[in-house]
């Protein structure tokens, strides 16, 4: 097996091999499903703009491509803009990013900020959720001073799944992460996620195919927890992310039922619910006029 070439020189044949892999051996797997998303879920219009967002993992370095092969061969009327946002990254991982955008011939812009910095000074433990917004509130920044009017991130089907699960055994909520958001800071921009059909075994795949290395987790304080003597407890994703594991080897269904589950929601069995326009709905409110 060919060594992964992490020289960062751009190998004309290897790229055009992984651009292959795309459309021909993964094309059921990867291709059409990225495809299905952005025509199901109307990801794409004609003339958006539309800031490709790159952390440096195996997602969002793949969403790159895809995008990159719809624009040679879809029919929509687009652009896009790569967008690297360099939150404080070490080295090591900064140049491992940089290393494959030039082996994948993806024209990266990046832009620098010091977020891991903020957050990890800000909260003690965990900052996940505070980095990731504040990650987002960036990258929406940057992509509107570009002219873009959205952003596209990488998660995939297997996010999906686990935020349904995380949100009903530690959130008491139902709720889905959706294919596309408005967003409420940001007049007139959208975000869309792409890889939504996409199974994270299949990124998985394609990487090793390619013999491609991607960073994981670039967090100071996921670096620093690692390095400890007691690393702590298990985040709650990964708890979610094995439980469905555990699950799909009694039924090969549960992942597709995790997933439907938040299309076939049935009101009239539903205790409450909530909408951003009109508040909070009890069963009880219309129980006496035959509505339930």
């Amino acid at each position: 097996m060919r060594n992964p070439d992490i020289s960062g020189a751009y190998d004309e044949k290897r790229c055009k091999d992984i651009e292959r892999s795309i459309i021909k051996k993964y094309r059921k797997e990867i291709w059409c499903k990225f495809t299905k998303a952005i025509n199901t879920y109307k990801l794409i219009s004609d003339g958006d703009k539309i800031a490709v967002c790159i952390s440096g993992g195996k997602d969002s370095m793949l969403m790159a491509k895809l995008f990159q092969e719809i624009l040679r061969h879809g029919k929509k009327n687009f652009d896009v803009v790569f967008l690297v946002m360099n939150p404080g990254y070490n080295k090591l991982n900064y140049d491992l990013i940089m290393t494959n955008a030039t082996i994948m011939g993806i024209p990266v812009q990046v832009f620098e900020s010091d977020i891991f910095d903020v957050t990890s000074s800000l909260v003690e433990g965990s900052p996940c959720y505070l980095c990731a917004r504040m990650r987002r509130g960036a990258l929406y920044a940057k992509a509107k001073e570009l002219g873009c009017n959205k952003i596209a991130l990488g998660h995939h089907y297997d996010d999906v799944i686990e935020t349904i699960l995380m949100g009903m055994l530690y959130g008491g909520q139902i709720q889905t992460m959706m294919p596309k958001l408005h967003s409420t800071n940001f007049e007139g921009m959208e975000l869309i996620r792409p890889m939504y059909l996409i199974r994270e075994e299949d990124i998985k795949h394609w990487c090793n195919y390619n013999e491609l290395k991607f960073i994981a987790c670039a967090c100071k304080m996921t670096e620093k927890r690692d390095a400890s003597v007691n690393p702590g407890d298990v985040s709650k994703r990964a708890e979610v992310k094995e439980l469905i594991k555990e699950l799909r080897e009694k039924s090969p269904y549960i992942e597709s039922n995790i997933f439907k589950s938040v299309e076939n929601v049935h009101l009239n069995a539903i205790i409450s619910y909530k909408t951003n326009k009109t508040g909070r709905h009890h069963f009880l409110d219309t129980y006496d006029e035959g509505d339930f």
